[in-house]
């Protein structure tokens, strides 16, 4: 990629980033497992996901029951996490 990325283009990249590092750690390479969850949970969102049981996120962001989450399924997090963040931002008058 370029190096005359905006911010958002740097973000997106460093969420699509986030996921390919820690997926495949331990099982399948386009998928994370509860434990490559967890750790990336832990290391990457330590201050988004306090309060929340990370096994029990997964069930819920696990659409199909397979014990594995694929891309487009942790980008359900990333857009709820959005939600959250957006919340606690005041929009500019």
């Amino acid at each position: 990629m370029a190096s005359s990325q905006t911010e958002m283009e740097r973000a997106i990249v460093t969420i699509v980033k986030c996921f390919f590092n820690h997926a495949g750690e331990e099982g399948k390479k386009e998928t994370l497992n509860v434990s490559e969850f967890i750790k990336l949970s832990s290391t990457e969102l330590p201050n988004l996901m306090t309060d929340v049981s990370l096994e029990e996120k997964m069930k819920d962001l696990d659409i199909n029951q397979d014990n594995e989450l694929k891309f487009n399924e942790y980008w359900r997090l990333i857009g709820e996490l959005g939600k959250q963040v957006k919340r606690d931002i005041k929009p500019k008058k």
